[in-house]
């Protein structure tokens, strides 16, 4: 080989291990698995995630709580969960599927109360005068919270409080935002849901529920036991959990870590 064909060959060789080495690296795809009532903020907090993240892309998987579980247990891969109540959080944690979690926010139920129905349901003792009411089903965490509310507002009101109400309920949903859709729609004159679920929903009336009744609902966070990302999953958890993270949690109504 002459001298000249040799130096081509090395050359050609040079360009080709500098080719492969300057490959850019492959796109990370965080997965999030979040109650539906965190739509919002965490759909937020993903624009700031991935600026501060370049080449990280965040898959939402927003669903009811125990839907999330059930996935969970069936081997469904995440890097996160975020859930609308501890006691889902706890059997995942017993069953070695997330590590210890946090408190990310707390939740406060309310009613909300369609245009035609508003002038009738004025306060929480007049929701058993609704036409009808869509409520969460017994396995969905606001479904449970609206089952102690009632339990108390028993002992506050009336023992037959909560059997009226029942007598109202048209369905009971797999999420809260199917109990929202429901009275947004007009299915229902009525339906408990979280108030962060009403920001900037104008056509229907929210009505408190007295405090004495009320639940606080809290939202846990944690890392999988065994996540793709450990690093871009600690990094989302601190975020979400950071003043910039509550803000944008509390600007979507949900209360701070240690409201109630």
């Amino acid at each position: 080989m002459t001298r000249g064909a040799w130096m081509a060959l090395t050359l050609v060789a040079g360009v080709a291990a500098c080719t492969r080495t300057v490959e850019p690296p492959k796109e990370q795809a965080l997965v999030v698995f979040a109650a539906t009532s965190l739509r919002e903020p965490f759909t937020a907090l993903a624009r700031d995630f991935s600026q501060a993240h370049p080449g990280v892309t965040i898959t939402f998987n927003f669903a009811g709580t125990q839907e999330l579980r059930a996935q969970l247990l069936q081997g469904a891969v995440a890097d996160v969960l975020a859930s609308a109540d501890t006691r889902s959080m706890g059997e995942l944690v017993r069953s070695g599927h997330v590590e210890s979690p946090a408190l990310l926010a707390k939740g406060e139920p309310v009613v909300v109360v369609s245009r035609h129905a508003a002038a009738t349901i004025t306060d929480f003792a007049a929701l058993p005068r609704a036409g009808t009411i869509v409520i969460g089903g017994p396995e969905v965490p606001i479904g449970r919270y609206t089952a102690q509310i009632l339990a108390r507002a028993d002992a506050k009101l009336g023992g037959s409080f909560a059997a009226r109400v029942q007598e109202r309920v048209v369905s009971r949903e797999p999420n809260v935002k199917q109990v929202l859709a429901k009275v947004r729609m007009g299915e229902a004159d009525a339906g408990v849901v979280y108030r962060s679920d009403t920001v900037g929903v104008l056509e229907l009336s929210v009505v408190a529920i007295p405090a004495e009744l009320n639940v606080v609902a809290e939202y846990p966070i944690a890392i999988t036991t065994a996540p793709p990302h450990p690093a871009m999953a600690r990094a989302f958890v601190e975020l979400a959990r950071s003043p910039a993270g509550q803000a944008a949690l509390q600007r979507a109504g949900f209360l701070p870590q240690g409201g109630g």
